[in-house]
């Protein structure tokens, strides 16, 4: 059955499912720099589907309410239909990327307890800037009540995020998260991959998108991805 395509953007093609339901299909594009390197990575979008699939059912397990309907088992999710806040909430558990360049005070990969929590504006073309809580309500993009959950629930996905990675023998670094309404009830959206999270292995190795970041190269990008699949137990189909 074709379906009618609602947005593309650098990472995902959403399509409308029916009037309460999408489906995101992820895409092998990677990008870095805010979009000015691109590079197509042959079976990314599959593993970061099942990755995120894999964090959200593990996120819906500990009573987070996600936008996680079903997965085909390829590179399709299909989700809620949220009215998306439009503001992206970054936990940092370590200092690290431009949390060191607007505060060079912190050294790198320095533990940050309570984890620091962010809000960023999402516009590309303005490369989604940091904001302020007063920033946010004065422009009337949200409520100090919504933010305040924002902030509740971003730091509870973290804590579980956390706690599960480590059982693997992995450090989450930091998270990107987004949230849409149902109604009036707040939901955890888009998606959770190696392209949202910085994930360390026990040797310091990046298994998330700051490899190409650094190296420009999608075969190690690949490799880090599958890595990351593999240590959370997940057997990723190959060539689709």
């Amino acid at each position: 059955m074709s379906l009618e395509i609602m947005y593309e953007g650098k990472s995902k093609r959403v399509y409308v499912k029916t009037t309460d339901e999408l489906v995101m299909e992820f895409k092998d594009e990677v990008t870095a720099g805010d979009g000015a390197i691109r590079a197509v990575a042959p079976g990314k979008g599959v593993l970061c589907a099942a990755v995120s699939a894999y964090f959200f059912k593990h996120l819906e397990s500990r009573g987070i309410r996600t936008h996680f309907l079903s997965y085909d088992g390829v590179r399709r999710l299909t989700v809620r239909r949220l009215r998306m806040v439009p503001l992206e909430v970054i936990v940092r558990n370590y200092a690290y990327g431009s949390l060191l360049k607007r505060m060079p005070l912190f050294r790198e990969l320095q533990p940050l307890n309570p984890p620091l929590v962010e809000f960023h504006y999402k516009d590309d073309s303005l490369h989604d800037p940091l904001v302020l809580v007063e920033d946010v309500v004065r422009a009337g993009l949200a409520t100090r009540e919504l933010l305040d959950a924002m902030v509740e629930a971003s730091l509870r996905a973290n804590e579980e995020l956390t706690k599960l990675l480590a059982s693997k023998g992995l450090a989450l670094v930091d998270a990107k998260f987004e949230f849409g309404l149902l109604g009036g009830e707040l939901v955890l959206a888009d998606e959770i991959s190696g392209d949202t999270v910085r994930v360390l292995d026990e040797s310091g190795r990046h298994l998330d998108k700051e490899v190409f970041r650094r190296s420009k190269s999608v075969e190690l990008l690949l490799v880090a991805y599958r890595e990351l699949a593999s240590r959370l137990g997940l057997e990723v189909p190959t060539g689709r």
